[in-house]
């Protein structure tokens, strides 16, 4: 048998280069891939479609309604995150409700904004201003566990309560944080108040409590919300919705 002629035209180095080219390209296609993902997250209006979405599952009217989009645009937004992998759906009659993918995905969101804060500067004085100052104490999540079961406070869930039926901290009330200048009374008198909300960048909580604290109730805060406290895979209860 005569010797076998090159590899190729250029022999065994031409197939190494070919290989080599492929690779990068078999790499470039997986960090695009990747990039998917931090395209869907640089949004701050799709990082706050996010934030409503890790208390539960929601309709495009009612997400857009809480994000104050229009249903065009928050729809596109939800489509991004969708093609991300972010979210899913499922389909009721005429109406798409959303959900988180995954609990993956709203740790990715609670880790997202920590290390922003911890990295930006800028992160610190917007959420003082958002937040505003109320002069509340702040307690734990271990330390809430404790009082609550020894029942020397009262805990109040001040999100919509369309959240709150989707998932709230065992023993807490709902009053909307809306609806508390009208139902302060509900409250038991002399009673110490914990208040939480959606999560640790959450203003619901804030408002409620300087409002309390207007009307002379003892009123702390937790010092985040319902986010970690999922995300610590603490005991969650439901509610049914009304009949």
């Amino acid at each position: 048998m005569g010797a076998r002629g090159p590899v190729g035209a250029a022999g065994p180095a031409g197939a190494a280069r070919a290989g080599a080219e492929g690779r990068a390209d078999a790499k470039a296609r997986l960090y695009d891939a990747f990039a998917v993902g931090g395209k869907a997250l640089a949004s701050g209006k799709r990082l706050e479609l996010l934030d409503l979405l890790a208390q539960g599952e929601r309709t495009v009217d009612s997400l857009a309604r809480a994000a104050g989009l229009n249903l065009t645009t928050a729809s596109a937004h939800l489509q991004t995150l969708k093609q991300a992998g972010f979210v899913t759906t499922r389909r009721e009659g005429v109406r798409i409700h959303y959900r988180l993918a995954g609990d993956d995905v709203a740790r990715l969101f609670a880790l997202l904004r920590k290390v922003t804060e911890t990295h930006r500067a800028a992160v610190t004085p917007a959420r003082a201003a958002y937040l505003g100052a109320d002069g509340a104490a702040e307690l734990r999540r271990e330390d809430l566990r404790v009082r609550v079961a020894a029942g020397d406070v009262v805990l109040l869930d001040v999100r919509p309560a369309e959240e709150y039926r989707a998932g709230h901290i065992p023993g807490a009330l709902s009053i909307p944080v809306g609806e508390l200048a009208d139902r302060i009374g509900e409250l038991p008198e002399g009673a110490e108040i914990v208040v939480y909300c959606r999560g640790e960048y959450c203003v619901l909580a804030h408002d409620a409590v300087r409002l309390l604290a207007d009307r002379g109730r003892r009123a702390i805060r937790l010092h985040d919300g319902m986010l970690e406290w999922r995300l610590a895979e603490l005991p969650v209860e439901t509610a049914a919705d009304p009949t």
